[in-house]
């Protein structure tokens, strides 16, 4: 393995020498403007496998050296990727099956990630490229890393070896026992039965979810083994002093929403020395920082606390995120509070043609300097200062409540809908219950990691609270490791849809919840869909203003010794509780039986937070400023008060410390102003309770 660290916070964006028009010769110029913007990284080739091999066997790295060679003389690193996820016309030609198969019919060439990943001829081909450009860019001094592949997925292929290999797969498992396999995923139903393995059917059309997720995961896992695989290739020429990174994203809803249903992270990321992301987000009035926390969050989790990279957030972007001024600084403040290491921008300048013409990047078509890329300056500059920089780098996080997700049951309620119980008939789907209840935490300044459903228990021990949202397919050894979790004194937090079904998405037919009855002390067997049914809250929520549920809820009867914290005020569902919490060994269970509103989720989160002793600086300001802290390579707490609002906001300062990064208001034209006003000055001494002011899409960060 290599580096699993950078030397200093990154700051830059992917160049595409390839893309600038002919009759310009620009390489120098942009470095020079990058320079000034205090840019240090650049990120190439991931893009241009059909530049780099014009035809087979022939290859053409000019593009590559000449924005190495540019790149080395301005003193600026750069990140090689290998230009594997968008093929060249000639190898569609010569192999057609190297496009991928789909549920829309056989696939054609244009779009990018169109691949069967485990085509045989793709996987030739793939190899080669990646050999010829990483031995041939491997010794070049500007370069500190390789990304392999990008934003790597199955692609929704259901290729004929696919399938094959998926079947394969199926008989290694079940030791050729096909009454094993047709039990654990009931295919008795509607005769879909398989009784001999040649028999085995097209799985595209199947109505059957056992088979369909064990589909999905396998698939996951092609993902998995492709980019260790491609990993594997690129460490036989690196560097000790060079890393391996992967780009990987989430479930886009028009922006990075969610659990990414085609990757498990998780396992995909243990092959890379440092995980990398992209962070897509709606900015402008709808700025609110959830999406940069979500996306960072899950990026440190899925290597186990350790700094990730950003590779690819937003400049310009699309349509409706021009940054209004301020918030590029602040979009990239945010990132840092999640722990991040570099900041790189998609991309330096937008492009003259084609499909993304309008992601828009730091320069505009006309190449020259705009509000945006100045304000990108700005940050580059700060973050330079190596007495800011270097206090910022490396943020390692202690944080106390854990979610755990799972892509087997983000896959089995994409069939089962939450509202229908079928593919049809509803919309709210598992990453809306995950950030239901990732963004009510975040409201509350309560940070958070994740943790997947095979985190051992001595994982699940060191947080005071753990949340598991709609986790709908739990093993039955994450059953045993969350009861033993709460007996110890650990305190669980669930929603509806949890814990019903094994990872072969067979339901439990025991008393719901499976296995865990005594830990929450409840158990229901009906559930339906609401229709003007209240939630009125008692107990220790009592005071909280009543809701209307959502969607679905489950009809639950609390044990004797249970606490009702929430109950229906319809006429035929009064006797039923909503939320509940039970006692159990040195801990407690907590179920929350509805899809409730924002507001009341935020209450019954906070709720639980504190029951569980759940601490945190922030936790006072929540509804007037983001806090997010961390711990810094000296040992100093790192503080960032992050103002996502139009509007000035003067605080307490919940911490003392030295301010690192002042607030500085951002003028239309890009630059930057020191304005008291809007944040106290860098070096200023702040005393724990001494009142802040942090101006519109401002910052303020306090080490100490």
């Amino acid at each position: 393995m290599g580096k699993n660290t950078v030397d200093d916070i990154l700051f830059g964006a992917a160049y595409y020498d390839e893309y600038v028009p002919r009759v310009l010769d620009r390489v120098d110029e942009d470095m020079a403007m990058m320079k000034a913007a205090g840019v240090n990284v650049i990120r190439i080739a991931e893009s241009t496998w059909s530049t780099e091999e014009p035809q087979p066997g022939v290859f053409d790295f000019s593009h590559v050296d000449r924005a190495l060679d540019a790149a080395h003389k301005a003193g600026i690193k750069v990140i090689v990727g290998t230009p594997t996820y968008a093929v060249p016309t000639w190898m569609v030609r010569m192999h057609p099956e190297v496009l991928a198969d789909t549920p829309a019919g056989p696939g054609k060439y244009g779009a990018r990630q169109i691949m069967n990943i485990v085509s045989p001829a793709y996987r030739f081909y793939a190899e080669r490229i990646i050999r010829k450009l990483i031995s041939h860019v491997a010794g070049h001094p500007a370069v500190i890393g390789y990304q392999v592949d990008n934003e790597t997925k199955y692609y929704d292929s259901v290729s004929p070896d696919m399938q094959l290999l998926f079947v394969k797969h199926l008989r290694e498992r079940f030791h050729d026992d096909l009454d094993a396999m047709n039990e654990a995923f009931g295919l008795d139903y509607w005769s879909n039965r398989i009784n001999a393995w040649e028999d085995f059917p097209d799985v595209t059309a199947s109505i059957n979810q056992s088979l369909r997720g064990a589909f999905d995961r396998f698939r996951r896992q092609t993902v998995t083994d492709f980019l260790a695989w491609q990993a594997s290739i690129v460490r036989e020429y690196a560097r000790d002093d060079q890393f391996v990174t992967q780009n990987f994203d989430f479930e886009w809803r028009g922006y990075s929403y969610g659990v990414q249903p085609a990757v498990d992270h998780f396992k995909a990321a243990k092959a890379m020395d440092i995980a990398g992301v992209d962070i897509y987000h709606p900015t402008e009035d709808d700025l609110t920082g959830k999406e940069i926390a979500f996306g960072g969050d899950m990026s440190r989790s899925i290597k186990d606390g350790a700094n990730y990279i950003v590779l690819e957030t937003e400049a310009q972007g699309q349509h409706g995120w021009l940054p209004f001024p301020g918030q590029l600084r602040l979009q990239a403040y945010s990132h840092l509070a999640g722990g991040a290491d570099g900041v790189m921008y998609w991309h330096w300048s937008s492009i003259h043609n084609s499909y993304e013409t309008y992601w828009k990047g730091l320069l505009g078509h006309d190449y020259a300097e705009n509000p945006t890329y100045r304000e990108a300056g700005v940050f580059g500059r700060e973050i330079a200062d190596p007495k800011v920089g270097g206090r910022l780098k490396h943020l390692r996080k202690r944080n106390q409540v854990a979610i755990m997700v799972s892509n087997e049951s983000l896959s089995a309620l994409d069939w089962f809908l939450i509202e229908a119980g079928f593919p049809f008939g509803g919309t709210l789907k598992y990453n809306d219950v995950v950030r239901a209840v990732y963004d009510a935490l975040f409201e509350l300044n309560i940070e958070c990691d994740f943790v997947p459903t095979d985190a051992p228990a001595e994982k699940l021990a060191g947080y005071a609270m753990v949340v598991a949202p709609a986790l709908y397919c739990t093993p039955q050894e994450t059953i045993d490791n969350l009861h033993a979790y709460v007996e110890a004194g650990g305190h669980l937090v669930a929603t509806l849809r949890s814990f019903v079904a094994d990872d072969d998405v067979k339901v439990w037919h025991d008393a719901a919840p499976h296995g865990l009855t005594d830990v929450f002390g409840m158990s229901y067997n009906q559930f339906t869909r609401p229709k003007h049914v209240g939630v009125a809250f008692c107990g220790a929520l009592e005071g909280t203003p009543d809701a209307e549920a959502a969607a679905l809820i489950e009809l639950i009867r609390p044990a004797e010794g249970a606490e009702t914290l929430a109950f229906y005020t319809h006429y035929a569902w009064k006797d039923y509780a909503a939320v509940t919490r039970n006692a159990f060994g040195g801990g407690w269970g907590e179920w929350i039986a509805a899809v409730l509103p924002p507001d009341a989720m935020r209450a019954v989160m906070s709720e639980a937070a504190d029951r569980a002793g759940v601490t945190g600086a922030g936790r006072a300001l929540a509804g007037a400023l983001t806090v997010r802290q961390g711990v810094n390579e000296a040992g100093e707490t790192v503080t960032y008060l992050l103002n996502y609002s139009a509007e000035p906001v003067e605080v307490l300062s919940p911490v003392a410390g030295e301010v690192v990064v002042g607030g500085r208001r951002v003028v239309t034209e890009g630059t930057a102003v020191d304005d008291p006003a809007v944040g106290p000055a860098a070096g200023t001494a702040i005393a724990e309770g001494d009142a802040v002011a942090v101006g519109p899409w401002n910052v303020v960060v306090i080490a100490g």
